[in-house]
């Protein structure tokens, strides 16, 4: 039968209880409160009396817990929890980002297969590393890498809260990039950027237009509507998915010719380029708007078509890895840039129109005049001159 005892020398109370093969053995309970040391004491020979599975091993340990702080042990799921902690980006993070960390988090549950239905405290090193090497296998290192980060930071939260003694994730190193994935993009030509407008469908056509001439990202392109458009002023102006950043930029000429030719609507909430923003807004795969892009460049020449699956040796299939292009639709910000660039506009104007933040502008501190940005996208050239 268990029992307590004190050593003249120290405030504790010692749980004195017998082991399963009949030795009596006694160690600190680090209480000062005689009846928590007892129920302590008693909950060691229970235990010891038995082979514990990891399920009842971690109830003696619950039971210890409320013993001692007279609450019970906080506990999740891993399914539950990660579940709940995605429900709340929407409120601290651009919907982008807040669609991101949902795919990485729904990914990871479904990796650790039955293990999602236990406390989160039981996920591990292993389970994350498994999962990264995953997506590793079927992507890139920068992929697996931002997986990597985006878990880091929702293990993180279950840290904070008290439900896991440490972040799993963090233990983890990012990987190092392969000479493949060193692949860095770069602008486009003139004559290719004219080669793909010949190329693209008219509503692709004003898109790459609008990418050129703004310097915005695809995601953001898509999901225009007629209420961004002002032609008194001459501008365009929304709010940035990624960043939150409220832009507003001057019209090119070429970019308000562009826009007479599409149909008119009365209603503002009308999108300038239909089917894109379907596949933007909707709750598909939103990277089939950078495959349709990924097409007309093969057709111009500028990329190799990607065979998403192939075939292994017993004949499962599985996703091949994505290969790089140096040009792609995010290409169109580095070839405005450098073209502001080399028609010397000054970075601060540059990097405000393209939405670049540094010490040389500041959307706190910093403020570029119109005329400024007017100037500037009037230098960049012609793409429909021969």
């Amino acid at each position: 039968m268990a029992s307590v005892r004190q050593h003249p020398r120290s405030p504790f109370w010692f749980g004195c209880f017998t082991l399963s093969d009949g030795r009596r053995t006694q160690r600190s309970t680090k209480q000062t409160d005689r009846r928590k040391a007892l129920k302590i004491a008693e909950e060691w020979e229970d235990a010891s009396r038995k082979k514990l599975s990891e399920a009842q091993a971690r109830r003696v340990l619950s039971d210890i817990y409320e013993i001692i702080n007279d609450e019970k042990l906080p506990s999740q799921t891993a399914r539950a929890y990660l579940d709940g902690w995605v429900s709340t980006r929407g409120g601290v993070t651009s919907p982008r980002t807040a669609q991101a960390y949902g795919q990485i988090v729904k990914e990871f549950v479904t990796s650790l297969g039955e293990r999602a239905d236990r406390d989160i405290a039981q996920v591990t090193r292993s389970d994350v590393a498994r999962y990264r090497d995953k997506v590793l296998k079927r992507t890139s290192v920068q992929t697996a890498n931002k997986a990597l980060k985006y878990l880091r930071v929702a293990l993180g939260s279950a840290w904070k809260d008290g439900l896991i003694e440490r972040n799993p994730a963090q233990q983890l190193d990012s990987l190092r990039l392969r000479a493949s994935d060193r692949n860095e993009r770069r602008p486009f030509t003139l004559p290719e950027l004219k080669t793909v407008l010949k190329l693209a469908s008219p509503e692709w056509r004003g898109m790459i237009l609008f990418g050129f001439y703004t310097g915005q990202r695809l995601g953001d392109i898509a999901q225009l509507t007629w209420q961004s458009i002002d032609l008194e002023k001459n501008e365009l102006q929304f709010v940035t998915g990624k960043t939150g950043r409220r832009t507003r930029l001057p019209l090119a000429e070429l970019l308000r010719a562009h826009l007479g030719t599409l149909p008119a609507s009365d209603d503002p909430q009308q999108p300038l380029f239909p089917q894109a923003h379907a596949l933007a807004t909707g709750k598909g795969d939103r990277s089939r708007l950078s495959q349709q892009f990924h097409g007309i460049l093969v057709a111009a020449n500028l990329a190799t078509k990607r065979s998403h699956e192939e075939t292994t040796g017993d004949g499962a299939r599985r996703r091949d890895a994505r290969k790089t292009n140096p040009v792609s639709f995010h290409s169109l910000r580095h070839t405005a840039t450098s073209l502001l660039k080399m028609a010397g506009v000054v970075e601060a104007v540059a990097r405000d129109i393209i939405g670049h933040e540094s010490a040389a502008v500041s959307r706190n501190y910093t403020h570029v005049e119109d005329g400024a940005k007017r100037d500037a996208i009037a230098k960049l050239p012609d793409l429909d001159a021969s």
